[in-house]
C-alpha cells in the first residue's frame, strides 16, 4: 500500500492523520519484516476504529474501504478538483496525466487484496469493513446528503472497468457537487482554532420549506425574489428580517438555504462575538464556486459594543470589495439593530455628539439593501397558523372548535400571538394522546 500512496502527486497532500497515511506506514512495516505481530495489530485496530467513527459519522454502509476512499478523493482540496468544480475538466489539459496516475493508484488501492496481512497477524478486519452491515439510524445522527453521495459514487468508482471510466465518474461529481465540504454540506459554523478558526459543517438542519411558514406571503416573496437574483448570480442585496419575536424571521432564511441548496446556495452562521473573523470568512469562499449567505441570527447591539464596526466595513466602506458570491442575512428585534437611547457623553456637547453616534451606528442598517419586517399576526391569523400546523400531526384530532380554544388559551400564559407560541401549542398537542 506503501508504495502506491508513494506515487500520489496531485492527491498527495492527505494530511498528518490520515487513515490511509497512517495504514501505508503500517503496510511498509508489515513488508521489512521487523515488527511485533501484537503491536502491528493494535495499530491496525486504531485505523480501524477511526474508519468505523468516520462511517457512523456519515453513515456509511457496505464497503467501508471504497466508502473512505472516496470520501478522500471527494474532499481533498487540489489544484485540479477545484478547477473542476468551476468550469469541468479540461480534455487536452497536461495536469490530466498527472491525474491520470493518481486515479490509476485510487482504483489499485479500492482493488487492494488485504488478505496476506490477515492471514499472517491472524485478523479478520479489512474483510469485514468491505462487508459491513450498518445498525440503522436517525438522520440527526449523520449528514444523510452526505452520506448518499458518497455511497452512491462509491458503487460508481468500484464498477468502473478502467482507469478512464473512473476519472469521467470523479470529474462528473466535481462538475456537479464540487469538492470538500463546502461541497457537501448546506451549512457552516465558526469552531476556534486558536488565534484563527475552522468552518465546521452543522449537520443536524432544521428540514423546514417556505410552505410550512403560514402567513407573509409577501415577506417571502421578497425573500425569495433577492435570493433567485442571488443564485443566478446576478445583482443581489443584503437582507435584514426584523420584527416581534417568534414570527418565523429565522425559519424564512432556514428554509430559503433547503429550497435553493441544489443551485449552489451554502450558508455560514455567525455570531457577533465572531465579527472579527467575517473578513477571513469571506476570503476562504470568495473564489469559490458556490453562493455563501452569511446567517447572523438574533442580531442587536448594545451601545458600549463595537462589533459593528467590523460588520459596517464587510458589507460597504472597506478597501476590498464584497464579492459577488457572498449574501449578508440577518435577523432582529430592533429595526435599527442598536439602542436609539443612550448618553455617550456628559458635557455640554452631548446632543451632537449623541447625534453623530446614532448616524453612526444607523448606518449599518443603510447597508442592508432590503429590510422586511415580521409583525405580530392577528387572532385570526394565529389560528391560521395553529389549524396548519394541527394538520402536519396525525396524533391531534380534536374538532376545529376545541382546537382553536385550546390554542387561545394556550397563548393567553405562553407569550402571546406569534408563530412560534402556535408551534409550542402544537408540540405540546403532538406529546399527548387523545
Amino acid at each position: 500500500m506503501h508504495r502506491l500512496t508513494s506515487k500520489l502527486i496531485v492527491y498527495n497532500n492527505l494530511g498528518e492523520n490520515s487513515i490511509l497515511v497512517s495504514l501505508s506506514d503500517i503496510f511498509r512495516v508489515f513488508e521489512s519484516c521487523h515488527y511485533r505481530e501484537d503491536e502491528l495489530t493494535a495499530q491496525i485496530y486504531r485505523q480501524v476504529k477511526a474508519l468505523l467513527d468516520l462511517s457512523t459519522t456519515y453513515g456509511f454502509d457496505e464497503n467501508l474501504w471504497h466508502n473512505y476512499l472516496t470520501y478522500v478523493l471527494i474532499t481533498n482540496e487540489n489544484s485540479f478538483s477545484l478547477t473542476c468544480e468551476k468550469v469541468g475538466a479540461s480534455k487536452d489539459g497536461t495536469i490530466n496525466h498527472f491525474i491520470k496516475n493518481d486515479v490509476k493508484v485510487f482504483r489499485e488501492l479500492f482493488h487492494y487484496d488485504f488478505r496476506q496481512i490477515e492471514e499472517v497477524l491472524g485478523i479478520d478486519c479489512f474483510s469485514t469493513l468491505e462487508n459491513y452491515k450498518a445498525v440503522l439510524k436517525p438522520e440527526r445522527m449523520y449528514n444523510k446528503n452526505v452520506s448518499m453521495r458518497v455511497r452512491t459514487l462509491s458503487a460508481k468508482l468500484a464498477s468502473a472497468p478502467d482507469i478512464d471510466s473512473f476519472f469521467e465518474h470523479l470529474v462528473d461529481f466535481y462538475r456537479d457537487y464540487g469538492v470538500g465540504m463546502l461541497g457537501l454540506n448546506k451549512a457552516f459554523r465558526l469552531q476556534p482554532d486558536g488565534q484563527s478558526f475552522r468552518l465546521l459543517p452543522i449537520n443536524n438542519l432544521d428540514k423546514v420549506v417556505l410552505d410550512d411558514l403560514t402567513g407573509y406571503e409577501i415577506q417571502k416573496k421578497k425573500l425569495i425574489d433577492n435570493t433567485e437574483s442571488f443564485v443566478r448570480g446576478e445583482k443581489a442585496n443584503n437582507v435584514l428580517l426584523y420584527g416581534d419575536a417568534g414570527t418565523g424571521k429565522s425559519t424564512s432564511i432556514k428554509a430559503i438555504l433547503n429550497q435553493y441548496y441544489e443551485q449552489g446556495l451554502r450558508m455560514i452562521e455567525i455570531y457577533k462575538h465572531e465579527f472579527v473573523h467575517l473578513s477571513t470568512v469571506i476570503s476562504r469562499v470568495k473564489n469559490r464556486n458556490y453562493r455563501f449567505i452569511i446567517f447572523m441570527d438574533d442580531l442587536s447591539f448594545e451601545e458600549f459594543e463595537i462589533e459593528y464596526k467590523y460588520l459596517k466595513a464587510v458589507i460597504e466602506g472597506g478597501m476590498e470589495t464584497k464579492p459577488d458570491n457572498v449574501l449578508i442575512y440577518a435577523t432582529s428585534n430592533r429595526r435599527h439593530l442598536i439602542r436609539e437611547t443612550w448618553n455617550d457623553r456628559g458635557d455640554r456637547d452631548d446632543e451632537l455628539h449623541r447625534t453623530d453616534t446614532m448616524q453612526e451606528k444607523l448606518s449599518l442598517v443603510a447597508r442592508f439593501g432590503i429590510t422586511i419586517n415580521y409583525g405580530r399576526p392577528n387572532q385570526k391569523e394565529y389560528y391560521e397558523i395553529v389549524k396548519n400546523l394541527a394538520k402536519k400531526e396525525p396524533s391531534i384530532n380534536l374538532s376545529e372548535k376545541e382546537l382553536l380554544e385550546r390554542a387561545h388559551r394556550w397563548e393567553l400564559s405562553h407569550g402571546g400571538l406569534s408563530g412560534r407560541t402556535a408551534q409550542q401549542f402544537i408540540n405540546d398537542l403532538a406529546g399527548k394522546s387523545f
